[in-house]
C-alpha cells in the first residue's frame, strides 16, 4: 500500500509526514538489519503453526480466457542499486497472460512464494506494518491464484501490455486479483517488484531481499523527501528497464535461465503499452508516462503526486508530472479517505494535462480498497484473524465485493478504450451499474 497515502489507523492529528509516507512501516522494530537477505529455511518472524493460521482465496477472474503466469529475474548491470551500495539493480517481474487450456497445463500458481509469504505475514512484513494484520495470523502461502504456472500462451496474435506497480512497501503480488482479471480479458500484465522497497522480493535459489524502509524510517533526522525522491526515481527507472527487457524478449533475445512459456514472446504488443498502479504505484504510472513515451495510457489508483517538504507535512513539492501534466489518456481513481490528501497534486495534474482525463471516486472506501485487501481481509476477519475495525480502516465501509467489481470494471474499460479501441462508455459519466463510483470529469 503505500507511499504518499494516509494511514487512518494512526490518529488524524499525527504528523502528516508520517501519514503520507509510511507510518505503518515503523511498526515494531525487528532484529534483522536493513536490506538483510535471508535464505529459504531460515526463520521468517516466528509465525505460528500452519493449522492455526487463517486462509483466504482470491475472487475468480471474469474474462473469457484461462490465465497463465511466469516470473523473470532481471538484472540491470548498468545501474547500481539505490538502496544497497555496490550491487547492480535487480528486480523480479511476473507476466500474466491469456493461456491455452489442455493436457499438460501446470498446477495453479501460489499468490506468494513460501519464503516471501512467510516474511509478508511476519512482524517485519507489510501485511502487519501496512495493513495491521496480526503477525503470524495468516497462511499467505496457502492462497492460490487462478493462473497456471508457465502455461503456453493462447494463440491469437500480439496483445496489449499493461504494467502494474504496487504501493510503497507492497510486493508485486498485492493486486493479483486485479491483474488476473485483466489477463483473463486478453491483456498481458507485467507486475514489477521494486527491490529493497517492496516488503520482500524472493529471487531464484531462495534469496530474499527485505525492505530497507522499516529501519530507515526510524533513523533520527531522516530526510523523508529525499528518500521518497530516491524511491520514485528508482521506480521510474525500473519501469523503463522492464520495458527494454520486454522489447528484447519480443525480438527473440532471451538470456534467462528459465525458458519463456511457449508463445508468450509473440503475445507482447509493445506498441500498445499501458500502466496502472496503486498509491505510490499510481504516482509511478503517471511519472513513468511523463518520462517514457512508450506508455500510451495510465491509471493512478489513489496515489498522491507530490513530496513532503516540512516535518509537519503541511508543505509539499509538486512532482514533475503534476506540474507538467500529460498529453495521453489518464484515469484518476480516488478513495473517500484519499481525496483530501490527493487534492493539491491531483488538481495541478488535472489543470496541466492536455490528454483525455477521467476522475472517479469509490464511495465509502479507504486506501486499501484498490488492492487485494478488499477480497482477502474480510475473509480473515470472519475467521477471527483480523479485527473488524482493521478491515474498516483498510478498505472502508464499501462492500468488499463491490469495491473489487468496480475496480476491475473501470480499469478494464479504460484500457479497452485506449489500448484496443473498444469503448463500452462506462467512463462517459455516472453509471447505474456502479453506484459506488462517483464521477467527475
Amino acid at each position: 500500500m503505500p507511499a504518499y497515502e494516509p494511514r487512518r489507523r494512526t490518529p488524524r492529528t499525527a504528523p502528516a509526514v508520517v501519514l503520507l509516507t509510511a507510518a505503518a512501516l515503523l511498526g515494531t522494530s525487528g532484529a534483522v538489519a536493513p536490506g538483510a537477505e535471508a535464505r529459504a529455511g531460515t526463520a521468517a518472524g516466528g509465525a505460528p503453526a500452519a493449522h492455526r493460521q487463517a486462509r483466504a482465496h482470491l475472487p475468480a477472474p471474469t474474462g473469457p480466457y484461462a490465465v497463465g503466469t511466469t516470473s523473470l529475474h532481471l538484472v540491470d548491470p548498468s545501474r547500481e542499486d539505490p538502496w544497497v551500495s555496490h550491487r547492480p539493480r535487480e528486480v523480479m517481474v511476473s507476466l500474466w497472460y491469456p493461456a491455452a487450456e489442455g493436457p499438460g497445463t501446470a498446477a495453479r500458481a501460489p499468490h506468494m512464494e513460501p519464503l516471501a509469504a512467510a516474511h509478508f505475514g511476519a512482524d517485519r512484513g507489510m501485511a502487519h506494518r501496512n495493513y495491521q494484520v496480526p503477525a503470524g495470523s495468516t497462511d499467505w502461502a496457502a492462497t492460490p491464484t487462478h493462473a497456471r504456472e508457465d502455461a503456453p500462451a493462447l494463440r491469437g496474435g500480439p496483445r496489449p501490455v499493461v504494467l502494474y506497480s504496487a504501493g510503497l512497501g507492497d510486493p508485486r503480488t498485492w493486486n493479483t486479483g486485479l491483474v488476473e482479471d485483466l489477463a483473463s480479458r486478453g491483456f498481458v500484465v507485467v507486475t514489477v517488484d521494486h527491490t529493497y522497497e517492496a516488503s520482500e522480493v524472493q529471487f531464484p535459489g531462495g534469496r530474499l531481499a527485505e525492505s530497507v524502509f522499516p529501519d530507515r524510517m526510524e533513523q533520527p533526522g531522516l530526510d523523508i523527501s529525499a528518500m521518497l525522491h530516491t524511491s520514485m526515481t528508482a521506480r521510474v527507472k525500473d519501469t523503463s528497464f522492464v520495458l527494454d527487457r520486454l522489447a528484447a524478449l519480443s525480438a527473440g533475445r532471451h538470456d534467462h535461465a528459465r525458458p519463456l512459456p511457449r508463445g508468450l514472446a509473440e503475445s507482447l504488443d509493445l506498441g500498445r503499452v499501458g500502466m496502472v498502479g496503486q498509491s505510490a504505484g499510481g504516482f509511478t504510472a503517471a511519472q513513468a508516462m511523463r518520462d517514457d513515451p512508450r506508455i500510451k495510457a495510465g491509471i493512478n489508483m489513489d496515489g498522491q503526486m507530490d513530496f513532503p517538504t516540512t516535518a509537519d507535512g503541511k508543505g509539499s513539492e509538486l512532482s514533475p508530472v503534476a506540474r507538467d501534466g500529460l498529453d495521453r489518456p489518464f484515469l484518476l481513481m480516488g478513495s473517500s479517505e484519499g481525496t483530501g490528501d490527493n487534492r493539491r497534486s491531483w488538481t495541478a495534474f488535472s489543470q496541466n494535462t492536455r490528454g483525455w482525463l477521467g476522475r472517479v471516486t469509490l464511495k465509502d472506501s479507504a486506501h486499501g480498497a484498490y488492492t487485494d485487501a478488499a477480497p482477502l481481509l474480510p475473509q480473515l476477519a470472519r475467521q477471527g484473524a483480523v479485527p473488524a475495525e482493521v478491515v474498516t480502516a483498510d478498505i472502508g465501509t464499501v462492500r468488499p465485493e463491490r469495491a473489487t467489481a468496480a475496480t476491475r470494471a473501470y480499469v478494464a474499460s479504460f484500457f479497452d478504450r485506449w489500448l484496443r479501441g473498444h469503448d463500452d462508455h462506462l467512463l462517459d459519466g455516472p453509471s447505474p451499474r456502479f453506484p459506488e463510483m462517483e464521477y467527475a470529469r
